[in-house]
């Protein structure tokens, strides 16, 4: 039960009205009446019912829309707590904007609290601004000047007209940090994103990244072995300065680098100001008790949004992802290889697969279930991520899903094999049984930049007589189909590979058909509409292949069979919308054609 709920049970409140047209009536406010459907008022709602049950304030002594007196333009504050029972003496002004709003408005908001607050007919000791889970408190006592914005700044509002608390949330007390639904997740994490952005401050994907060390940070420490009644760190302290919180999370970051230095090399790169604001958006929410699903799809979402336009090729729809998985099955002893990973969308649905079939076997909770599923992320999932950025933000996706980080390189897919073995002993030639990947379309691998080109079969043209040519150049997905090769399996190794409908179509690129038939077994064939990728700012046309590695010295057959399909709907359209799916409708078939042709498929 929430805190509105309680007080509306107790009479303090009621609410009347349909969906989109209710009011609530505050019984202990003088019967105060508002627009409930207003974002702005829900969140004063519930902060209202907050200062009478968890801060023990009278819900006589709670005022709201109260006039200040001579202000000009004539001016209200959102909430009063009095410290009299006659309500004639401010204790608490209270400021509330509905969550979300941007951080020049979140400073507008504190600076109409203060200006309140401090007006000589309106003195009040705090103020609370509160945008959502977003808050700051200030100590307006006397001992600040009224220009103070820093060094007054409290943990939280004190308890019942006690004293302020060093700090807001201890582990195990009533306030300790609380696991949260998929929206307020997101939410929270759009807000840091805009705070780092600040609009142009740092770049989207930097400021991403940034956005993952500090999450990196916050889960780490909320990992610590602490007793009951201790105070975590990752959260804002009475009367600490901006630069000293700052010191705090970056020793918890530098202790954490030292432990994982493969996950982050870098230091953070916050303003100090800027990073205070993160910690209060986050502070509140414990990231390790929030369900997975709901972590997973929070990330995915917000993700979703960011990967447009520019950053689309980091980025594989749900769909897509989900449908290759399913179409090949990982085992929990198989090694999985993502060499253009991107934001770890394959891997990580990979691995929710392998969550599905522990608990096929195990009951969740217990230890062999937990050993399943983790052992294959700590030890059979590997990606590859050219983009340093990108990649931080693929190891970080895998930490919030409880691991699997640790094979995840950033590095130069096309480069040789070696230099990756050399960064990580997992990445070998021949090794990986399943690779799932959206390798990026037409960028140009040039001789000139990129030696490596003439190492590769298919970096070099052959007249009749067998002689080879080095190529000046040749696009990255025809050269990503030759790495895949080299690094699966002979004769078992599978891989899932998204193309450009161009070299299963194009006769100039009859030589790469000729390459796939030679080197693998085409197992399946399913073209994906348009729509696929238009989303995501790529408006190529595209299908995805699913082939096994042939043995050595095995030839071609003429007679093995391959399965066709083309979907017409994938689950959304090309404006994100959701539509119906028949991709699932093909997985059975591909399932039924498997046993109709079980001598191809052994």
């Amino acid at each position: 039960m929430t805190f509105l709920e309680k007080a509306i049970k107790d009479g303090y409140a009621y609410i009347v009205g349909e969906e989109g047209k209710r009011k609530i009536t505050y019984v202990s406010s003088d019967n105060h009446t508002e627009r409930y459907d207003d974002p702005e008022e829900q969140v004063r709602a519930e902060f209202w019912a907050e200062l009478i049950y968890a801060y023990e304030y009278p819900a006589s002594r709670i005022k709201l829309e109260v006039s200040v007196p001579d202000r000009v333009p004539t001016d209200r504050a959102d909430i009063v707590v009095f410290s009299d029972d006659e309500c004639k003496r401010p204790y608490a002004i209270v400021e509330c904007k509905k969550d979300g709003v941007t951080d020049a408005e979140f400073a507008q908001a504190i600076e109409q609290g203060v200006g309140n607050a401090t007006w000589v007919k309106l003195r009040a000791d705090y103020v609370v601004i509160i945008a959502g889970a977003t808050r700051r408190v200030l100590d307006m006592s006397d001992k600040f000047g009224v220009y103070e914005r820093e060094e007054n700044i409290i943990a939280d509002l004190p308890k019942a007209y006690g004293k302020p608390q060093e700090f807001r949330f201890y582990k195990g007390a009533e306030n300790d940090i609380k696991p949260v639904a998929r929206e307020e997740l997101i939410a929270a994490i759009k807000k840091c994103h805009q705070t780092l952005w600040g609009g142009g401050r740092l770049s989207p994907p930097t400021a991403f990244g940034e956005l993952c060390k500090l999450i990196f940070v916050k889960i780490s420490d909320e990992q610590k072995h602490r007793k009951n009644g201790e105070p975590y760190e990752f959260q804002i302290k009475t009367h600490e300065p901006s630069s000293r919180l700052a010191e705090r999370i970056n020793a918890l970051y530098d202790e954490q680098k030292e432990k994982d230095p493969e996950v982050f090399t870098e230091s953070i790169k916050v303003d100090d100001r800027v990073l205070r604001t993160v910690v209060s958006h986050l502070e509140a929410i414990n990231l390790n008790k929030t369900d997975l699903d709901v972590k997973g799809v929070a990330f995915e979402q917000f993700m979703d949004g960011f990967f447009k336009g520019d950053f689309g090729q980091y980025f594989t729809p749900r769909p897509i992802i989900e449908f290759c998985v399913k179409m090949m099955k990982p085992e929990q002893e198989h090694d999985v290889l993502d060499p253009s990973c991107g934001s770890g969308g394959f891997l990580l649905h990979a691995l929710d697969y392998m969550r599905g079939r522990a608990g096929e076997y195990y009951e969740k909770g217990t230890v062999d279930y937990f050993n399943y599923w983790h052992d294959f992320a700590a030890k059979h999932l590997y990606g590859i991520e050219i983009n340093d950025e990108i990649a931080r933000v693929a190891k970080m996706n895998m930490i919030v899903h409880d691991d699997g980080h640790t094979n995840v390189i950033s590095h130069d897919a096309l480069d040789s094999i070696e230099k990756m073995h050399a960064k990580n002993q997992g990445f070998k030639a021949g090794k990986f049984d399943l690779i799932l990947t959206n390798p990026p379309f037409g960028s140009t691998i040039n001789k000139s930049e990129k030696p490596y080109l003439e190492t590769f079969e298919l970096g070099n043209s052959y007249d009749k007589k067998g002689n080879k040519k080095a190529r000046k150049n040749q696009s990255s997905e025809v050269l990503f189909i030759e790495r895949i090769y080299q690094f699966l399996k002979a004769g078992t190794g599978k891989a899932a590979i998204v193309l450009p409908d161009g070299i299963l179509t194009n006769a100039s690129m009859q030589y790469v058909r000729d390459f796939i038939l030679d080197k693998f077994q085409l197992l399946a064939v399913v073209s994906l509409p348009q729509c696929a990728f238009a989303h995501f700012g790529a408006g190529v046309k595209a299908s995805v292949i699913f082939v096994r590695k042939r043995k050595v010295n095995e030839k071609p057959d003429d007679n093995e069979p391959i399965f066709m399909a083309a979907p017409e709907y994938i689950g959304y359209d090309a404006t994100g919308r959701k539509t119906s799916s028949q991709l699932d409708e093909i997985v059975k078939k591909w399932e039924e054609f498997q046993k109709d042709n079980a001598p191809f498929f052994a």
